[in-house]
């Protein structure tokens, strides 16, 4: 990589540029009106609401003045990743100068008037946020809850060669507890195949109202911190911009000749042993160049420059004076013409065309963005003589699909666009096929006893929810495929990533500009109703009701009851676009139902009635009514369904019953509250529009009465769930204690049947013994009774 020179002039130009930017920042937390100062400011220029953040942007502005530099010299691809995303106004405000932001937003002119309406619409109604949000080109990073801005950045690096990720990670950001674990990024890249992340520690020392713990800590503390995770930092620090420029530009160029003879040795089969990727400490003052004190009190590097300095300009003649000094104190009668138009000299510091980290591909990831080769599902398809009549452990399947997706999309570098992420549990959750076409990605040492470890793996197994949920986000926003595979319980840890996620492409789906994304898709197996050797820690659904409230353009909850359910729906998953799929599925063995047409149909309806399990006549060519509907959504309540419906028929085998099964659960929401939802007629098809339900579900019941709501006579459906009674203890102890058992399904159906069978009383006797009966032989025999723990479905006796 060629050395270039820093010349005066071109620092002068930088200069201008950073002022360019600072001076937008500002006016766009105070300004709606008279934003270029060609009249003397007062109070009715002045936003009635000052919402922003002022503390972070001027570092934020001068990282992507030196970006661009950098470049332009060297002709490379970046993608500008901002922890401190509360910098919002300074990151709209560089797009705006490179030009991009007026391509994508035309009405956002590049002159006087289109200044005006930046400033206008920054955190007002009808606007923009102040963070930096999807709305911001060259984002992939939401910003508005921290922590997140390594792991996404390590994310869209992989399978990235030729990517850079300069990534902003503020001091208080750093404190997180994913930003803490993100640091283990150089154990998981592979210098051959991806690209690279440089980290650049802004530190400015405070938070929004107090120290940040980087910001009181040595540099050499800092530094032995980094290295110990497998980075190289390098300390800059000063408030002179003629001092900091410089040393920061020279910084990132050696920081980047660094990471390309780290790649080039690894791509010409020479890699360096125990080489450390570089990493910068950035030390420079909060609110830099703005307000010293207010009111006599410091305010320039401390927590009261994070916001707005100065918050009572509309009120205070000495604030909107200072106000006025500090926006005249970046000259914009010199950073603009007299029609509000940018400096051409300035302008042309801007990278060209997608070179600009405003317009990067690698921020609309759906520009990149190739379709999944997926195998014919017919090579994994499980074979079904009869419903119910074998186990298989249902989630193995997709491992064996995912392998093949790994080999069909593969290139000819190891790189590829599909990749599987989960917290040291692929094997566990029966996904370990996968192994047979690749490794677990590891950059570290390994050892002989090692199993499928290597540099050159692409399952990406980390001990942190985060991290598997963020990488994945990072992974698909820069144009690839994956699936993030967790146990059901603790999955819980990564719901606020995934809600964010979900909100991101809530408003993706408004912006016309923003291509399609392939969805992200989280397998959650392990569940509440089989972890019963690991207890009551590991029984948890509530993800599902994390997931129900938010978008129903975005979210989709899938509870396939068998294999062959859950290859089609893996199948739909991979091809979708723009979605956030929840698939619920145990590992275990289980039942097997449908064939994999007779579930490619299922899945294409949401629910179904399973005439095979049910009791119900014809008369006339027409069904009857039945007496009591049995519906299931999951794979242990499909089973105890099953079961119940079974005994029924047995024992009063002129009780219609009818067995719907649920495979889409957004599908029972109203059509105008979900696209999925079923229409009425479709509704009352499956559940009559008056016949009592038996619901065994899957989570928490309350999570089925919230989806009905709006549906006939919703106080008719009778939800059997998890309701937080767990232990270590056999899978049937575990839905007796959830009163879901097949015994308790029984006992609810006579009591909501709309007839009052013979025998009756007599089957509730027997339930009600076999409960009793359980208790004593679970304690007494550590296991279930054979007759449930060896029970399979036989066809309905007539």
């Amino acid at each position: 990589m060629t050395d270039y020179e820093y010349s005066d002039d071109a620092l002068d130009l930088d200069l201008a540029w950073w002022s360019a930017a600072n001076y937008l920042t500002v006016a766009q937390i105070y300004l709606k009106d008279n934003t270029l100062l060609r009249d003397p400011l007062d109070a009715s220029h002045i936003k009635p609401r000052l919402l922003g953040h002022w503390g972070t942007s001027p570092c934020l502005s001068m990282i992507y003045t030196l970006l661009n530099r950098h470049i332009t010299e060297t002709d490379t691809d970046w993608l500008y990743v901002t922890g401190p995303g509360h910098g919002g106004p300074a990151l709209v405000a560089s797009t705006y100068l490179e030009g991009t932001y007026t391509e994508i937003y035309p009405h956002v002119s590049r002159d006087a008037d289109g200044i005006r309406r930046l400033c206008r619409q920054f955190s007002a109604p009808g606007g923009i946020p102040s963070h930096v949000s999807v709305q911001t080109p060259g984002s992939i990073h939401e910003g508005g809850e921290l922590g997140y801005a390594l792991v996404h950045a390590g994310g869209a690096a992989f399978d990235r060669p030729q990517l850079t990720v300069a990534c902003v990670i503020g001091d208080g950001e750093a404190e997180t507890g994913p930003l803490a674990g993100s640091w283990k990024l150089p154990a998981f890249l592979n210098a051959r195949r991806d690209g690279a992340v440089l980290p650049i520690v802004n530190v400015n020392g405070a938070k929004i109202a107090g120290p940040t713990v980087f910001g009181r800590s040595r540099d050499e503390d800092i530094v032995d911190f980094l290295h110990g995770q497998g980075w190289e930092p390098v300390v800059v620090a000063g408030d002179d911009p003629r001092v900091v420029f410089p040393e920061l530009l020279r910084v990132l160029r050696e920081s980047h000749r660094r990471i390309r003879a780290i790649q080039s040795a690894a791509r010409t089969g020479e890699p360096e042993t125990g080489a450390r990727w570089p990493a910068i400490i950035l030390r420079t003052p909060k609110g830099w160049t703005g307000p010293h004190t207010v009111d006599g009190v410091l305010v320039e590097g401390t927590f009261r420059a994070h916001q707005v300095p100065l918050s009572g300009v509309r009120t205070n003649p000495e604030h909107l004076a200072q106000l006025e000094t500090w926006l005249q104190s970046y000259r914009p009668h010199e950073l603009f013409d007299g029609d509000g138009a940018l400096a051409p000299q300035i302008a042309a510091l801007a990278p060209a065309g997608d070179k600009r980290m405003g317009s990067t591909p690698y921020a609309n990831g759906g520009r990149l963005l190739q379709p999944l080769r997926i195998p014919p599902l017919e090579n994994y398809e499980i074979s079904i003589e009869s419903p119910g009549a074998g186990f298989h452990e249902t989630t193995r399947v997709l491992g064996e699909l995912m392998r093949d997706i790994y080999a069909g999309n593969t290139t000819d570098d190891g790189g590829g666009n599909f990749r599987l992420f989960s917290p040291d549990e692929t094997s566990s959750n029966r996904l370990a096929a996968v192994f047979e076409q690749t490794d677990r990605c590891w950059q570290l040492p390994t050892e002989d006893w090692d199993d499928h470890l290597s540099p050159d793996g692409r399952v990406m197994e980390v001990l942190s929810e985060h991290l598997c949920e963020g990488w994945l986000e990072g992974y698909l926003l820069a144009g690839g495929h994956g699936l993030f595979a967790s146990y059901e319980a603790f999955a819980m840890v990564s719901v606020s990533m995934m809600i964010q996620h979900v909100k991101w492409l809530q408003h993706a789906a408004d912006l016309p500009w923003r291509e399609p994304v392939a969805s992200l898709n989280v397998l959650l197996t392990s569940t509440c109703w089989r972890n019963d050797h690991n207890g009551f820690s590991h029984q948890g659904p509530g993800m599902i009701d994390a997931a129900i409230p938010l978008s129903p353009e975005v979210v989709r909850i899938w509870l396939p009851p068998d294999s062959n359910t859950l290859l089609s729906i893996a199948d739909h998953c991979f091809r979708s676009r723009d979605h956030v799929n929840l698939i619920v599925v145990d590992k275990q063995p289980h039942l097997q139902y449908l064939t994999l047409q007779q579930a490619a149909e299922h899945c294409a309806a949401g629910a179904s009635v399973w005439h095979w399990a049910g009791t119900e006549t014809e008369s006339a060519g027409s069904p009857s009514e039945p007496d009591v509907v049995l519906a299931a959504a999951g794979d242990v309540p499909t089973q105890e369904i099953l079961a119940a419906a079974q005994i029924l028929a047995e024992w009063v085998p002129y009780l219609r019953i009818r067995v719907v099964n649920v495979v889409d659960l957004m599908a029972l929401v109203t059509p105008g509250d979900h696209p999925h939802g079923f229409t009425h007629e479709k509704f009352v098809d499956l559940f009559t529009a008056d016949t009592d339900v038996v619901f065994a579900f899957h989570g928490y019941p309350r999570a089925v009465h919230e989806l009905l709501h709006g549906r006939p006579k919703v106080d008719r459906f009778h939800v059997r769930g998890f309701n937080e009674q767990g232990t270590t203890t056999t899978p049937f102890d575990m839905v007796v204690l959830n009163r879901m058992s097949r015994y308790h399904l029984v006992l609810e159906a006579l009591r909501r049947s709309r007839r009052v069978p013979e025998r009756g009383g007599e089957l509730v006797s027997y339930c009600n013994a076999q409960l009793e009966r359980h208790a004593t032989y679970v304690v007494e025999h550590m296991e279930d009774m054979p007759e449930v723990a060896d029970w399979t479905y036989s066809p309905t006796v007539s």
